[in-house]
């Protein structure tokens, strides 16, 4: 194998290599907007600003989010927030103490 099949052999490991990472990027990007907007539904709705609606759009994110963890794997459950505002319930550090189902 000559020079040029050896560069050309690591570009493409490379391009491989970049393509996952970007597809993973995407991917988490798009759960995270789920969750997010799952999260505004839920708020509002506890917050008494939802209605029929807003159990719908809850349903259709839920139904969303299982479907997006299906093809792609397990979605991040773990809390951004550097810390718990003064009065709000300590998350959980496992991520797997959230269940889709529990909603």
């Amino acid at each position: 194998m000559g020079i040029l099949d050896k560069a050309k052999a690591q570009a493409q490991q490379l391009a491989t290599k970049g393509q996952e990472k970007y597809e993973q990027t995407q991917s988490k990007r798009r759960s995270d907007a789920l969750l997010r907007d799952l999260g505004a539904a839920v708020f509002a709705q506890k917050g008494g600003k939802g209605g029929p609606e807003t159990d719908a759009e809850i349903e259709r994110l839920v139904s969303e989010l299982r479907s997006h963890e299906a093809e792609h794997g397990s979605i991040d459950t773990a809390p951004t927030a550097d810390a718990p505002q003064e009065g709000a319930a300590k998350a959980s550090s496992d991520p797997g103490d959230f269940n889709l189902d529990d909603l």
